[in-house]
């Protein structure tokens, strides 16, 4: 078998997704505080409508496989990290008005102001950067992940789930209006900070629509709603991703909600994971 060959099969069994290549990036835009996670797993509720019989009913708790090892940011991006993409042209001044502190989270943040800055982040740096998926952010919540599921209530329309999670969510102290400088919601098991305080973070997830099952086994595919993203943060919320005033959808003008942040992932580079395969280059 070739060399390249071996390479190649090798690569795929290490790693399930897309890898950046390793660069010098741009001076002056330094790489954020990263955590670095291993493979593993996760068990959640995933996001989105389920049905049964017609009706809602609670998500079911599913295992998710986390196949290769990634990085997320130890904190979510802070206003002065966003404004030097505004300054460089690449990201909208809309998100992260000029009330918000530099060390506070960025705020203001529609899904396409995150995608932005992803991108520009990774030309900068020269390493990919990303939203993490719905299972990578659960992982890295670790504790801190909460399941807001309600439980199923017999014969329950859409109107009375709806009530029962306005009174249960209403019940509940909630995150305060104003942001606090990062690192103020405190850190879980695994080192991150503000993941259930400060601002609901994007995730890469689409809302989906799932009819399940008399055993509540998924029947067909699901229906994508991808206009519609999952953020994830003391709870879940949804939001849509093509307008500027996500409050009122539509083709409203204005500015996303004032809660609405981000934290990225990093993917592993292409000459760490051939490091990690076979080793250091030879030096003669």
């Amino acid at each position: 078998m070739g060399t390249a060959l071996v390479v190649r099969l090798a690569l795929a069994a290490a790693l399930a997704g897309p890898l950046a290549c390793s660069g010098a990036g741009e001076p002056g835009v330094p790489e954020p505080d990263l955590v670095a996670l291993p493979r593993g797993s996760v068990t959640f509720r995933p996001a989105g409508e389920f049905l049964r019989a017609g009706l809602p009913v609670g998500a079911p708790v599913v295992t998710a496989s986390i196949g290769r090892r990634f990085s997320i940011m130890r904190r979510q991006v802070t206003a002065d990290d966003y404004r030097r993409c505004v300054a460089d042209g690449a990201c909208s001044a809309a998100g992260s008005g000029k009330a918000a502190l530099p060390d506070h989270p960025a705020v203001n943040i529609s899904w396409r102001d995150a995608q932005a800055y992803a991108k520009w982040l990774s030309a900068k740096t020269g390493r990919r950067y990303r939203l993490p998926s719905e299972a990578e952010w659960a992982y890295a919540a670790g504790s801190r992940f909460r399941d807001d599921s309600l439980a199923d209530v017999a014969g329950a329309d859409r109107a009375e789930r709806w009530i029962a999670r306005y009174e249960k969510e209403s019940s509940e102290d909630r995150v305060g209006k104003e942001t606090r400088p990062a690192g103020s919601f405190g850190a879980n098991e695994k080192g991150l900070v503000d993941l259930a305080g400060n601002v609901w973070e994007w995730t890469s997830a689409c809302f989906l629509r799932v009819t399940l099952d008399a055993a509540g086994k998924p029947v067909g595919a699901p229906i994508e709603n991808c206009g519609v993203r999952v953020l994830e943060g003391r709870h879940r919320a949804y939001v849509s991703d093509f307008v500027r005033d996500a409050r009122s959808g539509g083709c409203a003008a204005g500015i996303p909600p004032a809660n609405l942040g981000f934290r990225l992932v990093r993917d592993p580079d292409l000459w760490a994971v051939l490091r990690r395969l076979f080793g250091p280059a030879p030096t003669h």
